[in-house]
């Protein structure tokens, strides 16, 4: 119109902040990364404090249906509601299986002697696993995780880590299977082998930390 003065356009209060967008998606990325993130989720864990198994029992004593429910989830034994606060593990046995010679079993604890002798021999590229018969007492433990090392000659040759998982006192022992693996092939893998397997839970307290010795022979 003429005569009239030209207004320039300005940003809007009801329209579209292009900065304020902006920064809203990238603290979205950065909230979905760290959720993504295992290690901020580790760090970020703090385990709630911890109750005896009578104490998580007896919490909902007056609702019958719930009390049931409790029981067969924790597995509780009369014996174990003593009020004792930490879980205890108590491993039974190591096994070892392989299409090479079946299933070879060794009772727990093995002496000071056995960790220093070989305790089981394989062959070159073959498949095995570990098996591991246990029990939990006195309370649920949580988060049980393994790390097994592995040396040859002083030297650090493997570790493998894997999470077994929380369990319940009950009356029959865990029987649980660790991933499978594969040896290693060619003469320079060959001979004999030391390693250590430890088991730790949430709480970092260490349930086994065992010794011993294997061997890699030639394939057939």
């Amino acid at each position: 119109m003429e005569g009239g003065k030209k207004e320039e356009a300005g940003p809007s209060h009801g329209g579209l902040n292009v900065n304020e967008d902006k920064r809203k998606e990238e603290d979205d990325e950065h909230h979905q990364d760290q959720d993504q993130d295992p290690a901020y989720i580790t760090t970020s864990y703090v385990p709630g404090p911890l109750l005896s198994l009578k104490d998580q029992i007896e919490k909902d004593k007056e609702d019958e249906s719930l009390r049931r429910w409790k029981e067969k989830l924790l597995g509780c034994l009369e014996s174990d509601l003593n009020g004792q606060m930490e879980p205890e593990v108590k491993f039974h046995s190591v096994g070892i299986l392989s299409s090479d010679f079946g299933e070879i079993n060794t009772p727990l604890p093995i002496k000071e002697e056995q960790s220093k002798s070989v305790l089981f021999t394989l062959r070159e590229d073959s498949e095995y696993r570990l098996k591991l018969t246990f029990s939990v007492l006195h309370n649920i433990v949580s988060g049980l995780a393994y790390t097994n090392t592995v040396w040859k000659a002083g030297l650090q040759v493997d570790q493998s880590k894997g999470m077994l998982g929380t369990f319940a006192p009950q009356r029959e022992p865990y029987i649980h299977m660790l991933e499978e693996e594969t040896t290693p092939s060619g003469a320079l893998a060959r001979g004999t082998y030391t390693a250590k397997l430890k088991f730790v839970d949430d709480d970092k307290r260490c349930h086994l930390e065992l010794n011993y010795s294997f061997e890699i022979s030639k394939g057939r």
